[in-house]
């Protein structure tokens, strides 16, 4: 038995009950026996209303997400030979209602509390902020790009495999001559440079906000994070009168995040915006009452005199940490400059449950899709692996953060042009991230003066060339159930399309699938990389399709994408 579309997934009352009434029907164009499908049906509350409510679809869906609204609704559905088998997750507006089970083309929610949609839905409790999902934009996106950029871009200079926007802390620890770092900083500047001497030199004169936010786009990207205020306390950003140890009071006297995030919202409108945050900062007395884990908490000792105490430049005096700093800046960061994505860092002590309520709240209200990573201390929407990934599907959302240099995140002038990632490898880790069901944040370290070298300018535009062709099979897709096909085949899924890409150039003239994709005759296969678009030969016998491929296959690089549209879905 094979279902074919399309079918509309809708959620509705029973009983004609004034309640849920489904304003964007998610649709099915395909399902195989043991598939899986994923959708999103968007909704709409009557919020004095109690009452039974039922999903009557013609073909139970997957996921179905409620945008931009205070709640969520989940279901997985499998579609077996002769059954719908359904299993839902919702999460009421009140309490989380258990998970329930049920099979057919009928499914009872259960008892949903009174539905309130205003302007302060979102509470400051793990319970209530717990139901934050990432939204339909941030899983669509797939691919970002992040930026370290800061005082310490200014030595740029690190030992291979250590993080060079930590060099103020390698400087001091060991404060000895094992430390490479120690004897790099004092041969070259000498033992009285301290680490707040470089602020001056923190020009950034060759910064342009332009041309950034444009090598972002023509890289594909869909989304960008920048680095506001990184473990050194030195921020990009007007911070007003918490700190002015700050870029917009002290060096360039420049505000940086705001000319990066104006000149985004004038010339690529499209792209979203996020502000990575550091919650603790290494040599801030004012972090020490709260204790972030071995993080000293005072200023720092001298590196080469230590009866020397260093100055932290631009603190001001009297300050809560938590509350005229840290929970501060995130509110100016995301209601004063826009900011979409919350992109916390290392965890420790918050008031995060405050911030997000309040900034949950006032999406909800200008009617914005926001979200927040699993470095802020509480409620994440989404975890972030770092130069790492997973090896399997992952059904919640998750973000791979690496950069184009191998080793750092921060620019590190030890890294030769060749070593860093080629696009090719950019490219299949792309393919491979985002068939897991996952999103890739690509980081870019720019020198001091603010330039993104050619090197890595390269890289990018080829990984744009390739996602001008081939982006179909990544951007708004969705992972498929069959996983991976050994090392060289990855799947995405669309509701109207299947994707092919294997990660290696098909050999002869045809790529040979074993596992059971989801074609029928009638269904169309076109190769990506071929301008002309004509569909491409295939069969499908005994559990096994074989694409015939041209000589355009020979046209593209890094990665091969095949496109099945499904032939009632055109």
């Amino acid at each position: 038995m094979v279902l074919t579309g399309p079918h509309q997934v809708i959620i509705r009352p029973i009983d004609g009950q004034i309640g849920l009434r489904t304003v964007t029907p998610g649709k099915v164009f395909r399902l195989m026996p043991g598939d899986d499908a994923r959708v999103d049906v968007s909704v709409v509350f009557d919020p004095t209303s109690k009452g039974i409510f039922r999903s009557a679809v013609s073909v139970l869906e997957t996921v179905a997400t409620a945008l931009g609204l205070p709640a969520s609704m989940h279901r997985w559905i499998t579609f077996r030979e002769n059954s719908i088998e359904v299993e839902v997750v919702l999460l009421s507006l009140e309490t989380n209602s258990p998970t329930t089970r049920a099979t057919g083309w009928e499914l009872d929610l259960g008892n949903v509390d009174t539905l309130k949609q205003d302007s302060n839905f979102w509470e400051p409790t793990v319970a209530s902020l717990s139901r934050h999902e990432t939204p339909r934009w941030w899983n669509n996106a797939k691919f970002g790009i992040f930026i370290h950029w800061g005082v310490y871009s200014v030595p740029g200079w690190v030992p291979q495999g250590y993080y060079e926007e930590w060099y103020n802390w390698w400087l001091h620890n060991p404060a000895q001559p094992s430390n490479e770092l120690w004897n790099h900083h004092r041969d070259t500047y000498g033992e009285s440079k301290l680490y707040d001497d470089f602020i001056p030199e923190f020009t950034g004169a060759k910064f342009n906000a332009s041309r950034w936010i444009n090598l972002f786009a023509t890289a594909g990207a869909k989304y960008f994070v920048l680095v506001t205020k990184h473990h050194d306390g030195f921020a990009l950003f007007d911070t007003h009168n918490s700190t002015h140890r700050s870029s917009v009071y002290l060096g360039p006297k420049r505000d940086f995040i705001r000319e990066l995030m104006d000149v985004a919202s004038k010339e690529q409108p499209n792209m979203h915006k996020g502000t990575y945050y550091s919650l603790p900062e290494w040599f801030n007395p004012d972090a020490g009452p709260y204790g972030f884990g071995d993080w000293p908490g005072h200023l720092a000792t001298g590196a080469y005199n230590h009866s020397l105490i260093e100055p932290y430049t631009g603190r001001l005096e009297g300050k809560d940490y938590l509350r005229d700093i840290q929970q501060e800046h995130m509110r100016i960061l995301t209601q004063e400059y826009g900011s979409e994505i919350m992109w916390c860092d290392i965890g420790g002590p918050n008031r995060t449950l405050e911030f997000a309520a309040e900034w949950y709240n006032q999406a909800t209200k200008a009617g914005k899709q926001v979200t927040m990573n699993n470095r802020c201390g509480v409620v994440p929407d989404f975890d972030t692996p770092e130069y790492a990934r997973f090896s399997s599907i992952q059904t919640h959302s998750w973000e791979t953060s690496e950069g184009i240099d191998p080793y750092s995140y921060g620019y590190n002038r030890q890294t030769k042009d060749e070593e860093y990632r080629s696009a090719e490898t950019i490219i299949q880790s792309l393919v491979d991230i985002v068939s897991k069901n996952g999103n890739y944040l690509l980081n870019l370290g720019p020198t001091g003066e603010g330039e993104i070298i050619p090197a890595m300018v390269e890289r990018l535009v080829e990984v744009g060339e390739w996602l001008g062709h081939s982006g179909e099979c990544v951007f708004n897709t969705t992972y498929s159930f069959l996983g991976a096909e050994s090392n060289s085949i990855r799947f995405t899924t669309t509701p109207k399309s299947f994707c092919i890409i294997s990660l290696s150039e098909p050999e002869g003239d045809r790529l040979v699938v074993e596992r059971p994709v989801p074609i029928l005759p009638g269904d169309t296969i076109t190769f990506l990389g071929d301008k002309s678009e004509k569909p491409v030969p295939w069969t499908y016998r005994d559990g096994r399709l074989t694409i015939f491929t041209t000589k355009s296959i020979n046209t593209v690089k890094s990665a091969w994408a095949f496109k099945i549209t499904y032939g009632d879905a055109r």
